[in-house]
């Protein structure tokens, strides 16, 4: 896909221009017939340019007309709708009347959000809540059949919000600079980018190759990097251009990111990297008020990471004999429980309310929250 730069430069501003009290959705168009525009602006220039002559077009509109116009049509890239809702949006591109009641109102409503490593396992469960509550999700991951299924799934039961699937290898640059174009595109912009995508291969010095540790660290720790670097201009867009406005980074991070890891030296080298990385761009992002957080969860023994019965970590582990005596899956597990003062494992809920709460709140940033049951704790 040919990218156009412009898009991101200039559309989370509008986005945030044309946001009052709620925070809006805007959708590019390029194939909306222009004639149903209420406003138009020449979008050919430079990108500062166009933001200066739609921001005082639009206030003249508003003064004329008592409102903003929701539709605009951008010359030089498409025509642009803009509403509460992405259904609403939905409604004004097709020219269908709202319907009030499919309006649901919840704790993200207004938010959209990047989730990668989206489709399934813990990142879906977060794209779950985030979605039930509300949010707009843009369910970020390179299994395209399985994310596309799951956005089909959630938009069946969707409240006006939406969920859109985009492909990404967040080890690729060009990839995770097209993750970004296509939710620019789709919502306007985003208020929290969640970078959860990673792999793990566990393995001792003896065993660890090369290869693999090269993998994991391109994935765990290159990637958190590229998906700040191509989200933290939008969002910095986005601030500049609404006084008061928050956005975020959230890292998912690990209990491994806060205490080394017996025979997974490469996933708990990427995490406690990725905290290195979230305290750096924290001091550098908040005077553009972008929080950057990690959440650190400990054990989620209920996912793929740990069950699949090919891959997981219970079948890694004992393979790997990591756990001294262990005979079975089971032995394994219970090893773990063990470790834990609340005596389970964490569960995507236990996260989602840390993940609120960095999201709600307005003064930390560069902190490292653990959802450990008590198993690590800040020292």
């Amino acid at each position: 896909m040919a990218i156009d730069k412009k898009v991101v430069e200039i559309l989370p501003a509008l986005r945030m221009i044309l946001s009052e009290d709620t925070i809006k959705v805007a959708r590019i168009s390029e194939d909306t017939d222009a004639s149903i525009a209420q406003l138009v602006v020449h979008a050919e220039g430079n990108s500062g340019e166009v933001i200066e002559d739609f921001k005082s077009k639009v206030e003249r509109y508003k003064v004329a007309k008592g409102e903003f116009p929701q539709l605009i049509n951008l010359v030089g890239l498409g025509v642009l709708a803009v509403a509460n809702t992405a259904y609403e949006i939905d409604c004004l591109l097709t020219g269908t009347p709202v319907d009030a009641s499919k309006i649901e109102k919840g704790r993200a409503s207004g938010k959209t959000a990047i989730i990668t490593g989206g489709a399934q396992g813990f990142g879906g469960g977060l794209v779950e809540f985030l979605m039930k509550d509300g949010g707009n999700v843009v369910i970020a991951d390179l299994n395209e059949a399985k994310g596309k299924e799951f956005a089909a799934e959630l938009n069946e039961k969707a409240g006006g919000n939406k969920a859109f699937f985009a492909k990404v290898d967040v080890s690729n640059v060009d990839s995770v600079q097209e993750l970004i174009y296509n939710t620019v595109c789709e919502f306007g912009g985003f208020d929290v980018f969640i970078s959860n995508a990673g792999v793990l291969r566990a393995g001792g010095l003896d065993e660890m190759t090369p290869e693999d540790f090269e993998f994991m660290t391109r994935v765990n720790y290159t990637g958190y990097f590229n998906c700040a670097k191509y989200a933290s201009p939008v969002l910095k867009l986005q601030t500049a251009n609404k006084e008061g406005y928050f956005s975020d980074i959230i890292q998912i991070n690990s209990k491994s990111g806060l205490k080394g890891s017996n025979r997974n030296f490469a996933y708990a080298g990427g995490k406690f990297g990725g905290i290195g990385l979230t305290q750096s761009f924290a001091m550098e992002l908040m005077p553009s008020r972008v929080k950057v957080n990690s959440v650190c969860p400990g054990n989620f023994f209920d996912g793929p990471l740990w069950s699949d019965p090919e891959k997981g970590l219970f079948v890694q582990y004992l393979n790997a004999g990591k756990v001294k005596g262990a005979k079975s899956i089971e032995d394994v597990k219970a090893f773990y429980e063990a470790q834990v003062p609340a005596g389970r494992g964490c569960t995507v809920i236990d996260v989602m309310r840390a993940v609120y709460y960095i999201m709600e709140q307005e003064y930390e940033t560069g902190q490292a929250v653990p959802v450990t049951g008590g198993q690590e704790m800040l020292r």
